[in-house]
């Protein structure tokens, strides 16, 4: 685990690039902080762990263009994540949709992807909590460095981690349940003409397949999207 936390602190330095199309995973600290009190609209909040337990994928509900990020993240004393989502640019006009979008956060040191993790998310004039199942499998997960990831949300409900150009994310095209334990998932293929950063940061999207069950070992495969999956990759879903 020790170089996944690495990798997770790493892609922090990155933060302040996101806007400007350059990777990105939010600052996080151990040291515990005085919690402020919860302010504004509550609102539905859902996790899942991702990148083989170093990052989470926070799940709400809302604009599709303007997906709150992680600002500071903190592992308080009695072990509960603080999360302060902030707004990307305020003054950015949003979409009117209302669809369920991920907000990437890097774990802090202390945090065991085995036990389940109480969530706190305050600011950008919300708050919410949650708690997240701990999943045993995750403590002796390896995953490759830019490798894809996925986790449960619920049970049918998935969060994809890929990586990759921060302004050519991945778009699902198709989501197939092929079996009890397996579910395909493709993606759309780019325009030819599309330009792309040349930049290399972690994209999340929520997957809904419909008949699937958490409590299985569910393979996904993930197929399309231009080069990036034109070999299909099959990865499991912790």
């Amino acid at each position: 685990m020790t170089r996944r936390i690495t990798t997770a602190s790493a892609l922090l330095l990155l933060g302040a690039l996101a806007l400007s199309g350059c990777a990105s995973t939010p600052g996080a600290s151990s040291s515990p902080t005085p919690t402020a009190p919860a302010t504004g609209e509550e609102i539905e909040v859902d996790a899942a762990w991702l990148d083989g337990g170093s990052m989470i994928g926070l799940v709400t509900q809302g604009s599709s263009t303007c997906v709150p990020a992680a600002g500071e993240v903190t592992l308080e004393a009695d072990g509960t994540l603080s999360v302060v989502l902030e707004e990307v640019d305020p003054g950015r006009p949003c979409t009117r949709d209302y669809v369920s979008r991920v907000t990437l956060v890097g774990l802090p040191e202390g945090v065991d992807p085995t036990k389940e993790l109480e969530i706190r998310v305050t600011g950008a004039g919300l708050h919410g909590d949650t708690d997240l199942d701990g999943v045993p499998a995750l403590a002796h997960a390896e995953v490759p460095e830019y490798s894809p990831t996925a986790g449960w949300v619920d049970d049918d409900e998935i969060v994809v981690l890929t990586w990759g150009s921060s302004s050519c994310a991945p778009v699902v095209a198709d989501v197939k349940v092929t079996d009890p334990a397996g579910v395909t998932v493709t993606f759309v293929d780019p325009p030819a003409d599309q330009i792309c950063t040349a930049d290399m940061a972690p994209r999340a999207v929520v997957v809904h397949a419909p008949g699937l069950d958490d409590d299985l070992d569910v393979a996904l495969t993930l197929a399309g999207g231009g080069a990036e999956f034109a070999t299909p990759v099959t990865i499991p879903v912790f």
